[in-house]
């Protein structure tokens, strides 16, 4: 069913973007690819790239697609990437994304370059200091992420971190609401805290047009929110640990539970652990494969085409938000 303009919901997020509604896609690393981006994008959300750690084929590969799907789009990277390979950068910005989202690390060495080309600037924070720092340097778009979320993230939790950057910054820039999002009680308790809209991942890796394994997007559906763990058992794994704060929110399974609190012990066997992690991610055995996903994963129990995930929150939000209005 077609989405009643009367239940529209337009804020400054939406007005910057040029979107319809106030839904950002996460631009989760290899999974939000451009034929996931183009079908946000088509249903009225913005989609994002995810251009991850800097795979470069990859990243030409997708631009390509967006390219020939004439979608209006941006593009996620994690800044020390960027630092390592600045030739990314350049290669999304020759084609002309609407935004360019930066997450982690120091944003400011890269703004004043996205907003040359016109692009608008989106920063990925998770403490009200990394909030003032961005918007400082000049960023048009905060995105505060809670712990909740899926993926690497800090220690605050979504409920007190939005409304805390909101009020640090005196409205000034607008604040996207990410983690442990799903679904329109998602969307309308982001406004009400002060939000400008949402960004969700979970919720789109477990949609029809994801480049995730159907077997990922099944135990996600499966999954309640208290089958996520956050650590950093994957990342020793894969042989990329993060700096602190950061620790990576996935789903639980065997080789979770197994290495869990004796991640020293870990180290010890990372030759021989490595390689069989290398070896499940390759062949989708997610018994030792991290299913990276957050706690929104309780509140999905369905694969859907990412239009269907917009058309429900933006309907179960436009109810709620009319429902509660004075």
């Amino acid at each position: 069913m077609p989405i009643d303009p009367r239940m529209s919901i337009t804020t400054p997020v939406t007005d910057l973007l040029g979107i319809n509604h106030p839904i950002l896609l996460a631009p989760m690393d290899l999974v939000a690819d451009g034929r996931l981006v183009a079908a946000v994008d088509a249903a009225g959300g913005f989609g994002i790239l995810g251009g991850g750690h800097g795979e470069e084929k990859w990243l030409v590969r997708e631009l390509n697609v967006l390219d020939r799907s004439k979608a209006r789009f941006g593009v996620g990277f994690i800044t020390w990437s960027l630092a390592k390979q600045p030739r990314l950068l350049d290669l999304a910005l020759e084609r002309r994304p609407v935004a360019v989202m930066l997450s982690f690390g120091s944003s400011v060495p890269f703004i004043d370059r996205i907003k040359r080309t016109a692009a608008i600037v989106i920063c990925q924070v998770q403490s009200v200091a990394l909030a003032k720092e961005a918007a400082a340097a000049g960023a048009d778009i905060l995105v505060a992420q809670g712990t909740e979320a899926g993926g690497h993230g800090a220690t605050r939790g979504l409920v007190t971190l939005v409304p805390e950057i909101v009020d640090a910054l005196g409205g000034r820039t607008p604040v996207v609401a990410a983690g442990g999002i799903a679904d329109g009680r998602g969307l309308a308790a982001a406004l009400m805290l002060g939000a400008a809209g949402v960004l969700m991942g979970t919720r789109f890796y477990a949609s029809q047009e994801a480049a995730g394994a159907q077997g990922a997007k099944e135990r996600i559906r499966k999954a309640t929110g208290d089958d996520t763990l956050r650590s950093i058992v994957f990342d020793i794994s894969r042989r990329n640990v993060w700096p602190a704060p950061f620790t990576g929110r996935c789903l639980r399974n065997a080789h979770a539970d197994r290495w869990f609190g004796l991640e020293i012990e870990l180290m010890r066997h990372l030759d021989e652990e490595s390689a069989k992690y290398a070896a499940a991610r390759d062949a989708g055995d997610f018994d030792i494969a991290a299913v990276i996903a957050g706690e929104a994963v309780g509140l999905i129990r369905d694969i859907p085409s990412a239009h269907d995930v917009i058309e429900r929150v933006v309907h179960e939000a436009s109810a709620l938000l009319t429902r509660w209005s004075p």
